[in-house]
């Protein structure tokens, strides 16, 4: 068949069975039938990308590489809300409200305030054409390759009598599903927790790879329609419009028709938000007639036709039953409070992570005390305070573990950081499973055939103990091995063991492993502070390991985002015999430890001779993204605060230990704005 008319035939098939599950919720094909036709449209598309259809479903899986973002101007600006906790400032909303439309009668839609990136999608002719970020309000990044990834949007709209040219504003947001997700990948391999959803979607969305996007599963709720015709009288209309045309349009809203309406639905879903899919932190109230909000205006700000009241942070006591201890793969201890189950924003909390013997202390945590529990993001459960009013009298306070939980080696402390550590890691068998498990992850080796269960069985009849006794096993000292596990999800025992097809599928994927890149490689090894941002930071300098292994603490600090503790690290590995000698053999076994050269784009020169660190988060940029445009523009990125610093770009929440230090040493600090202000020169 012609390539033309397959891929046309294939574009409009998907995209028919993607409206029906996304829209009408009816499975029509089962997922391998899907995928292979998917897969059969990619492959024609890869070898004619002239005859790519602008709606191709394809996008969804993404695989556009984009360097920088354009800036775009919003046709129509993007303006916050005013927000209030008080239920009285919205008795006072509602007065004005009242006094500007003289007394006629009114009508609010309530809808629930979601917790995500806003987000503006313009269709022309029925189909997107773009999707851009917030920004600063008047202008904002073009990620429309990265928002094609959200499966839940339509790229072309399915429907009749649509207007030519019209604007969308929703909340691209990242499922609690997928967040928790991620964040027990991150905890297997030892990596910084994301801090909740709202971060995680901004981050992801500024991911310069959509390939990377599309993984994450995001997704869109749309909430405003924009047009210059005057297309709906109502707000109510366009909902239910938008609705019909195929766009997520969550149905949680509600007309009411006076302000205590308004007070019963903020009532209603102050814990009934808690069984959403995302986030919510409160409720927006609008004005229902168009004609009405332009009689109100705006503010120099806001609208005064809408105004969001925000909830307060749940927060619960519980009796604190006791402190138990985790053994990271770094030898990194962490203290946990086991708490008397509470309900808390939607879930049973039975747990919080106390962080380090610091937070215990700042605390004063005691014998038999009852907490306050909040979830932070509404997502990690914390302590945030001890009720007092209940400590027994004499209770004790709880003092930090000395020895490890593990192999009862003496914990270790040093000098500037939080965490205790077993100093035993070649010894101790947390810390060796977990070097194992950190390297066969999917982020690191990919060596999908292993897993916890299989590790700790290879560990326990002492056939591996390190990454490179992985490469030496064969089939005949893997056929056989079994044991019976407890799984915690089911509570119940079960069987791992390895047969003919698992033995097989594990040496297959070790041999496939051998083809990993150097970074993924060098962040698998599992040197101490080197992540995988790190390792790749270490892999595109170096080139190669026996560069980086001859590298002095000088050649390392030159290298951006290197700071004395990660070089004294690096250093400290390749002066132990035995981590050589580990490398010697997986240099023999085939694996990739030379980079291959990638190429880099220089965007500008305009930050050259320049030096730059960020605290805290930002709406245009995650922590890669940041980093990446201050290098594409010539600047430099340093790991620490000190006089040499040129600029310190201040975000959101910014740490104060940073800010401080920043005054004394008289660094200049900038806003977000204000920096990439510095790239429009």
């Amino acid at each position: 068949m012609d390539a033309q008319i397959r891929i046309k035939e294939l574009t409009e098939k998907l995209n028919y069975y993607n409206h029906q599950y996304y829209q009408n919720s009816v499975s029509e094909v089962d997922d391998f039938t899907f995928d292979k036709l998917l897969e059969e449209l990619i492959q024609l598309e890869t070898a004619n990308p002239e005859l790519k259809l602008p709606d191709s479903p394809s996008s969804r899986v993404g695989g556009t590489i984009n360097k920088a973002f354009a800036s775009v101007i919003h046709k129509y600006p993007m303006l916050s809300l005013g927000n209030t906790y008080s239920e009285q400032e919205l008795i006072d909303f509602d007065e004005r409200v009242q006094k500007g439309l003289l007394g006629k009668p009114y009508e609010y839609i309530c809808e629930l305030k979601f917790d995500g990136v806003a987000l503006s999608m313009t269709y022309e002719n029925g189909l997107l054409v773009s999707g851009v970020t917030r920004g600063d309000g008047t202008k904002g990044d073009n990620i429309t390759d990265n928002v094609k990834t959200i499966r839940s949007l339509p790229i072309r709209i399915q429907a009749e009598n649509i207007p030519t040219e019209f604007t969308i504003r929703g909340e691209g947001f990242m499922p609690i599903s997928s967040f928790e997700k991620i964040n027990k990948e991150k905890e297997e391999l030892g990596e910084q927790l994301l801090a909740n959803p709202r971060n995680a979607a901004s981050g992801t969305f500024k991911q310069q790879d959509s390939s990377a996007v599309a993984e994450r599963n995001l997704d869109c709720y749309l909430y405003s329609f924009l047009s210059d015709n005057e297309v709906f009288s109502t707000h109510e209309e366009s909902l239910n419009a938008l609705s019909k045309w195929g766009f997520n349009v969550s149905q949680t809203w509600k007309k009411c028709t006076t302000i205590q309406e308004c007070f019963d639905f903020i009532s209603f879903w102050e814990t009934k938000r808690h069984e959403l899919p995302l986030n919510t932190d409160g409720i927006v109230l609008k004005i229902n007639s168009f004609d009405q909000q332009r009689e109100l205006g705006f503010t120099a700000k806001s609208p005064r036709w809408a105004i969001s009241f925000k909830y307060k942070a749940e927060n619960k006591p519980t009796l604190l039953k006791g402190i138990s201890y985790q053994v990271g793969r770094t030898g990194a201890i962490t203290p946990v409070a086991d708490l008397a189950p509470v309900q808390l924003a939607g879930t049973l909390v039975k747990r919080a992570s106390l962080h380090n013997a610091n937070e215990i202390e700042r605390l004063d945590l005691h014998v038999g005390d009852y907490v306050c529990v909040e979830k932070g993001g509404e997502i990690i459960p914390k302590i945030t305070s001890v009720d007092l009013s209940k400590r027994q009298p004499n209770s004790e306070p709880y003092q930090y573990i000395t020895k490890c939980p593990e192999c009862e080696t003496d914990l270790v402390r040093k000098e500037g950081e939080a965490n205790h550590y077993c100093p035993n890691e070649k010894g101790c068998p947390t810390q060796i499973k977990g070097k194992l498990e950190h390297f066969i992850h999917r982020k690191a080796m990919n060596i999908d055939s292993l897993g916890e269960g299989k590790i700790e069985l290879l560990f326990d009849k002492n056939l591996v103990r390190n990454p490179a006794d992985l490469y030496d096993l064969k089939y005949e000292d893997l056929f056989g091995l079994e044991k019976t596990i407890f799984d915690e999800e089911t509570g119940k025992s079960k069987k791992i063991g390895f047969k003919e097809k698992t033995v097989e599928n594990i040496l297959k994927a070790l041999e496939n492993s051998k083809q990993i890149p150097f970074k993924s490689v060098l962040f698998a090894i599992g040197i101490r502070f080197v992540g995988a941002t790190v390792a790749e930071k270490l892999a595109n300098h170096f080139k190669t390991i026996d560069k980086l292994a001859e590298a002095s603490i000088e050649d390392l600090l030159s290298v951006a985002e290197i700071g004395e503790r990660i070089a004294q690290s690096v250093v400290d590995f390749f002066a132990d015999p035995e981590n050589v000698q580990i490398i010697e053999r997986l240099k023999a076994a085939g694996l990739q430890l030379t980079a291959i050269e990638e190429d880099f784009v220089q965007e500008s020169n305009l930050l050259e001779g320049k030096s730059f660190l960020y605290t805290g988060t930002f709406v245009n940029f995650g922590r890669e993204e940041l980093e990446a445009k201050i290098e594409a523009n010539g600047g430099r990125f340093v790991s620490g605060v000190s006089s040499k610093l040129d600029y310190l770009i201040v975000g959101d929440k910014a740490g104060a230990s940073k800010l401080d230090k920043a005054k004394k040493l008289g660094v200049k600090m900038i806003s977000e704005d204000e920096f990439v202000s510095m790239l429009l020169e």
